[in-house]
């Protein structure tokens, strides 16, 4: 494989999958195959969400030395895969420095670890409480020199809350934003994600692409819908909702900003089939990731008759149910 970028041109592949909380090997593979897959569509950089290497959220996996210590060996695997001249990689990862324990990304070519970031906005409400496990980062992060393209890449809430990252960051010299997420889904939080990237376009005068989790975690579902925002403030491009896919973006440079040549625009699903299949993916993932192998449905208001208890239907309830 051979490098193809320059400084006028960009390919992104950007990764909604679905990995797999503290399956560490697993989402190890995952990321070599998406790899492999953007390779061959000739993507210059792949972009992964937020904390991908140890699934997200972590919770208080994090608080063990030996998974933290596995997640850095299989970031440092994928840092020498990239050995091969093929794309590079924005991976998300758990980092354990001497300012703390972080919530990080780094990024990966030429076979070696070329910088690291780490989240200063930690989330702490509702279904959030990463200041419990996590260390804000130390400063307001720089960009990143990718192949000749300077890239800011704030995590996930460093674009939500007041601190201005993504000012800072064009300010600092940013061409690009990358921001690789874990936000869940709720009714319409689609809309409310491009307002909240709109909003970061207008201040730093950057596009910005938004790469989001998909799946199933516990109580959480993770809608993918990854999109990207123009600078112009005009939508670049939308990934599917609820469907693991991989799609290479590309950036050329024009004048003063770089604009997204060729993108997805995949539909939306309307509020009751968008709530439909979050419950179907969240259902799916918390039997399949947790292994079960039989699932017995109850269903309440059946008749106490001994008819109806013996019924066939009700006999074939205690078999598996696939999800």
């Amino acid at each position: 494989m051979i490098k193809n970028a320059s400084p006028d041109i960009l390919r992104i592949a950007v990764a909604q999958l679905n990995p797999v909380v503290g399956d560490v090997a697993g989402n190890l593979a995952m990321a070599r195959a998406a790899r492999a897959d953007a390779a061959r569509q000739g993507a210059d950089l792949v972009l992964f969400t937020e904390l991908f290497i140890a699934g997200y959220p972590p919770e208080d996996l994090v608080m063990k030395p030996a998974f933290v210590a596995a997640c850095e060996k299989a970031v440092a695997d994928l840092a020498a895969d990239t050995a091969d001249g093929g794309p590079g990689m924005v991976m998300g990862t758990p980092l354990r420095r001497d300012s703390g324990l972080h919530n990080s990304i780094v990024l990966l070519d030429d076979g070696r670890i070329i910088a690291e970031r780490h989240k200063l906005d930690l989330p702490n409400y509702g279904e959030f409480d990463e200041k419990r496990v996590f260390q804000a980062g130390p400063s307001v992060p720089g960009p990143v020199n990718f192949r000749g393209v300077r890239l800011g890449i704030p995590i996930c809430e460093d674009i939500w809350g007041t601190l201005s990252i993504c000012e800072t960051l064009a300010e600092s010299g940013a061409e690009l934003l990358l921001v690789p997420n874990g936000s869940p889904y709720y009714r319409g939080k689609v809309d409310v994600r491009q307002q909240v990237a709109i909003l970061q376009v207008i201040e730093s005068g950057l596009p910005l692409i938004y790469a989001n989790q998909l799946g199933g975690q516990d109580e959480l579902v993770f809608d993918g819908a990854s999109f990207a925002i123009q600078a112009d403030r005009t939508l670049a491009f939308q990934m599917s909702q609820f469907e693991e896919t991989l799609a290479v973006t590309i950036w050329k440079r024009e004048a003063e900003h770089w604009v997204c040549a060729s993108g997805p625009m995949s539909k939306i699903p309307e509020k009751e089939e968008a709530d439909y299949r979050a419950c179907m993916l969240g259902l799916r993932d918390y039997v399949n990731k947790n292994g079960f192998k039989n699932v017995v449905l109850g269903l309440s208001g059946a008749s106490t008759r001994p008819s109806v208890r013996r019924s066939p239907w009700m006999r074939s309830a205690r078999n598996a149910c696939a999800a």
